[in-house]
């Protein structure tokens, strides 16, 4: 039976995985690559089964026979590229909710903080909201079984769960003498992906952190809410992608869409000519023509990358920040059957409107501008880039490695917001300001732009 297949824009922070997967087939898969083997590689295989046997009986200890094979599979896949892999069923069944973009829970957002769950803050109509549960709530039991102990994410599978199933939690709160007992049932939850404010009085902010499927939903309901607070004065849109590592690729060829009128928005590459693919723009600007301007920075990744390089190359947003992470390759995403995980391969490459290849290279913003970073940080907040990941795939010409990723928390703070601030306000204009270096635009005695 062949599967739907869907493309999808994954990827995690800096130096992590960040990559496009395609579902395919698994019975098409295995039947080509079983062509292709030669009598050679038979004998390598032969190879293989005499050492698992070898292991499986003079081992030290029992090992575990599934173990030892998914740990071969997984061998054979990173051996390949720092994007190809093996996902166990219970790393597939994450990798489908995060692209999902909702499961059963509470609706809290939380980390860790010594050993117990704190509460950065909880999400409004959620059962979390609604039962009163606040910011810096430390939760320090889950059903009666101590969080001590847990890593994080073992407390938030705890959790999750079904819907209209119901979990105990134990809450210590500042100011309040003894714990505070509380009961919530489990309702769908929905990750906010897309966030969005007025920034001085006239210009509609819009925060994208992840390409879920419910992004496009999010960014047509704050273009709407904040067109209509704004009115008339609406100067433009500042769309911040930064530290932004990527999603569902379908979401940023809709993303990318909602701004232009026509033309491509991405094309995909594989070994054969014939597996080239292309995504076009269909008519209807949301913005109806508004001034925009990206931000990036070098933990912009895959489907961030993907907006940014479609709205540069057709001039349709001013892209302002720092180099991207230059994630240009795509994986197939192969299911291995029920309870086996999946396989994600390499298999393309993509590429922007203009036929660019941002693989190991990145976008290049047409102004950049460099953060004041603290002291403290400032051996942390560059990221390596696509290019310092070991066997990376290679691209023609110079590849880049590092860009800064720092984005302050304060936005008085924050010299790329400023920028995009006066361009939109025509305090200055993409001409007077410096463009970053290595563009078309970049001129040798021109410095960098800082404000």
């Amino acid at each position: 039976m062949m599967r739907k297949t869907s493309v999808i824009l994954l990827s995690a922070a800096t130096g992590a995985a960040l990559t496009l997967f395609v579902t395919q087939p698994r019975a098409v898969f295995m039947g080509s690559s079983a062509r292709a083997a030669t009598a050679d590689t038979y004998r390598q295989l032969n190879l293989f089964g005499d050492v698992f046997e070898r292991v499986r009986s003079d081992y030290v200890e029992k090992p575990d026979d599934t173990k030892l094979i998914e740990s071969a599979i997984s061998g054979m896949l990173t051996g390949l590229d720092p994007h190809s892999s093996y996902m166990d069923a219970k790393s597939f069944r994450d990798m489908q909710v995060q692209t999902r973009g909702e499961f059963g829970g509470l609706g809290i957002e939380v980390t860790m903080e010594d050993g117990l769950i704190k509460v950065v803050s909880p999400i409004d109509d959620t059962p979390a909201s609604r039962a009163g549960i606040m910011a810096n709530d430390i939760i320090t039991n889950l059903d009666d079984e101590a969080v001590q102990g847990l890593t994080l994410n073992q407390a938030v599978e705890k959790m999750r769960g079904p819907v209209n199933t119901k979990i105990k939690l134990k809450i210590i709160r500042k100011g309040q003498d003894n714990p505070i007992d509380v009961t919530l049932v489990r309702d769908n939850i929905r990750v906010r992906s897309v966030r969005a404010r007025v920034e001085a009085d006239d210009i509609a902010y819009i925060r994208i952190t992840t390409f879920n499927e419910q992004t496009t939903e999010g960014l047509k309901k704050e273009v709407a809410n904040l067109s209509n607070q704004i009115g008339d004065k609406l100067k433009g849109f500042i769309i911040d992608l930064r530290n932004n590592p990527g999603g569902l690729l379908e979401e940023a060829v809709t993303v990318s869409d909602s701004f232009l009128e026509k033309g491509e928005i991405v094309s995909t590459r594989g070994r054969n000519a014939e597996e080239t693919q292309r995504r076009t723009a269909h008519a209807g600007d949301l913005t109806k023509g508004k001034p925009v301007i990206v931000l990036i920075n070098g933990g912009s990744a895959s489907a961030s990358e993907i907006v940014a390089g479609a709205l540069q190359d057709h001039k349709r947003a001013t892209i302002v920040g720092t180099r991207s992470f230059g994630k240009g390759s795509v994986q197939t995403i192969i299911p291995l059957g029920s309870g086996n995980g999946a396989l994600r391969l390499t298999t393309a490459r993509y590429y922007t409107p203009s036929g660019k290849s941002i693989q190991a290279k990145g976008i290049v913003p047409d102004i950049e501008v460099l953060q004041d970073v603290p002291d403290e940080l400032k051996s942390r907040t560059d990221t390596k880039g696509e290019a310092s990941l070991r066997g990376h795939l290679k691209n023609d010409g110079d590849e880049k490695t590092g860009s800064q990723s720092y984005v302050p928390p304060d936005a008085k703070d924050d010299k790329a917001l400023k920028m995009a601030d006066d361009l939109l306000h025509g305090i200055k204009n993409s001409a007077s300001a410096a463009p970053a270096p290595g563009s078309d635009k970049a001129a040798a005695d021109k410095p960098k732009a800082a404000n």
